[in-house]
């Protein structure tokens, strides 16, 4: 996703960042303020699709698994044992409908909506320091570059995107109930976490529900490969990346949640779809000493190179993965990103105790 500061791209791979807000609960206090304003802003329109049903989760028995691979990048290393408690999923991703309800109730801005704070950020371009998220652009462009861009060039800032309006300004969520929310940053995840009296998963609890009872396994569902006779266990790419997703799974991006078979333990779109937040901080060597009961990441997070921020972890891949780009989505597969940042590949799922 694209930074907004000034500082040189690395080769390869590598994450890009979109700064956001201050903490959680000075934004929860925002929006408590904003819920107070009257109504009749087009804005409301977004909140007609506000969803009050129960959010339907699943139990997940909990036990003991073997978390990690030794076949996958080197955060995912090594194998170890993890015993985890029963704990309960939600059954899809957060939907923009459901999301709604949150803001309609109480208002809440989300960090795509906000100003970034130019302090965090000193050689930032101004032009960059206005509210906005980082959007998937199809382009002809190599894969591992070079690019003319400092950024991989299908990622593009664009001021205005955000959940009401996951393409940028024009776009709307309001045929998109279904649809899991994105533009999500871990900060926003949180936020509605609180008022659903929800939690994020662990990194332990979420690789165990993917796996879905299933022993050193590929995928949530097994070993067969996407497409294989016909059958499409997940919303990912298919096509020339990143020009042209084929949309032979059914869906060309996003697709809404519920559509793919659910695994084991009857979770949809664990797999692809979009980019799931975790409670846990990011540190890739901390598979070498992860308790094996019950585990919650480490203490303190990795830092991110381009801002102050502690690194979050991420799982599930999204509708962005295949296997020539990112093979991510599946259980065992790390990522992370800055606690406030988001895209238009970015989600959640909530959580709670038994």
């Amino acid at each position: 996703m694209p930074r907004l500061d000034n500082t040189p791209a690395k080769t390869g791979w590598k994450r890009w960042i979109v700064p956001g807000t201050a903490a959680v609960v000075l934004v929860v206090l925002l929006g408590v303020f904003f819920a107070l304003q009257p109504a009749g802003t087009p804005a409301d329109a977004d909140l007609a699709i506000a969803d009050d049903a129960p959010m339907e989760t699943v139990l997940i028995p909990g036990g003991t698994f073997t978390m990690g691979s030794e076949t996958g990048a080197e955060d995912e290393k090594p194998t170890h044992e993890v015993s985890v408690k029963p704990f309960r999923l939600g059954k899809t991703e957060v939907t923009n409908g459901q999301f709604a309800a949150f803001v309609k109730a109480t208002g809440y801005l989300t960090t795509a909506e906000n100003k970034p704070d130019a302090r965090k950020y000193p050689t930032a371009d101004p032009a960059l320091l206005v509210p906005g998220s980082a959007v998937y652009v199809p382009v002809d462009a190599p894969l591992r570059g070079p690019w003319e861009t400092l950024n991989p060039p299908w990622w593009k800032f664009v001021p205005g995107a955000n959940w009401r309006h996951p393409e940028g300004p024009g776009s709307s969520i309001q045929d998109r109930k279904d649809y899991p929310v994105v533009h999500i940053a871990w900060d926003d995840a949180v936020a509605f976490c609180m008022w659903a009296k929800k939690r994020l998963p662990t990194e332990a609890e979420w690789e165990f529900a993917a796996r879905g009872g299933l022993i050193r396994q590929k995928h949530c569902w097994g070993v067969c490969k996407q497409g294989e006779d016909g059958k499409w266990y997940a919303n990912t790419f298919q096509g020339r990346f990143p020009l042209e997703d084929t949309g032979a799974d059914g869906f060309v991006g996003l697709a809404p949640v519920g559509k793919f078979p659910v695994n084991g333990y009857g979770l949809h779109d664990i797999s692809g779809n979009v980019w799931e937040w975790c409670r846990d901080y990011y540190d890739s060597t901390y598979y070498g000493r992860s308790p094996k009961d019950n585990p919650n990441g480490p203490d303190v997070g990795e830092g991110d190179p381009f801002s102050a921020q502690p690194l979050r972890v991420r799982r599930g891949g999204s509708y962005m993965c295949d296997d020539n780009y990112c093979g991510r989505y599946v259980p065992s597969a790390r990522d992370q990103n800055p606690a406030d940042s988001g895209a238009s590949h970015t989600g959640f799922r909530v959580a709670s105790d038994e």
